[in-house]
């Protein structure tokens, strides 16, 4: 039923209805993905936007100077990102805890300021302008199609043996290791997985605005984001990201329009609250107090 009203809500709903659903489509898509590295391998990733980044400029490169189609644009924009992790992917994993999560912060950095610089390809920090097109409704099912691939993913992952030597690395590695789990080849799949929703999600954000250039899809906020998503949802999840993105965005909506002078300082301690209090997200916590299975 709900798969139904998604699917039918463009025909009747609002346009801003149909862009906070794109929105929200979109934050799925980024927190499930962080999930996949993150969440199932405990290796925290401070600069998963950069993926995002990546997608948005090589979907936005080939639209603008190849004319290629928006569709195909935005599944190269994921092939892009998998690239940009199959190239740091593996020196980054070799370092743990914060090493690497500053890594991937100066990965980020680093994406940035090269795409200021080509000023010739990518516009520099002029930033770079799509051919209008007005596309909101597809886009709008191609951003649901990539949550809900991204979810399915995790799904297919988390019930596989695949998914339960991730989850055995994040609890102990070098357990793994004497377990006999490669582990470096392990996080490496779960890596680049991680890469390519991002990375469709940009190019599709990037081909709905018409414009990006290298401060709106490079912030650290972006980051941080889809983390708070997946705290609040339940890390190592299903259904978590989900629930974070939906619940989170929704409020973080709710408060701006309430309180348009204090909705930072109002969201930021709505995540506190629930750093504080709920440390294993909702599902976690319920997944422990209803002996739920870890499928949720």
């Amino acid at each position: 039923m709900l798969v139904v009203a998604l699917a039918v809500y463009p025909t009747f709903g609002t346009g801003y209805g149909v862009r906070a659903m794109l929105q929200i489509f979109m934050w799925i898509a980024l927190a499930g993905s962080w999930n996949l590295i993150s969440g199932l391998t405990g290796y925290v990733s401070f600069g998963h936007v950069a993926f995002f980044g990546a997608g948005a400029y090589t979907g936005a490169i080939l639209i603008s100077k190849a004319s290629w189609p928006w569709l195909a644009a935005a599944l190269a924009g994921g092939v892009g990102a998998c690239a940009v992790a199959l190239v740091i992917g593996y020196p980054c994993l070799r370092l743990k805890g914060p090493y690497f999560a500053i890594a991937m912060l100066g990965l980020n950095e680093v994406l940035r300021a090269l795409v200021s610089y080509f000023e010739g390809l990518t516009g520099g920090g002029s930033g770079l302008s799509l051919p209008t097109l007005h596309a909101t409704v597809p886009i709008y099912y191609a951003m649901a199609g990539t949550a809900a691939t991204v979810t399915l993913l995790t799904y297919l992952i988390i019930t596989s043996r695949f998914g339960l030597r991730l989850m055995t690395i994040r609890e102990d590695e070098l357990a793994a290791e004497a377990m006999g789990i490669d582990t470096a080849r392990h996080k490496l799949y779960a890596f680049l997985l991680s890469a390519v929703g991002p990375g469709i999600a940009g190019a599709l954000a990037a081909r709905d605005q018409g414009y990006i250039e290298p401060i709106s899809v490079f912030p650290l906020a972006t980051t941080i984001t889809m983390i708070v998503m997946v705290l609040f949802g339940g890390k190592g999840t299903v259904w978590g990201p989900v629930l974070g993105a939906v619940v989170l965005f929704v409020s973080q909506e709710f408060v701006w329009a309430r309180f348009p002078y204090l909705h930072q300082l109002l969201f930021g301690a709505i995540i506190v609250a629930v750093v504080l209090l709920m440390p294993r997200g909702v599902l976690g916590l319920l997944q422990v107090k209803y002996r739920l299975p870890r499928t949720i």
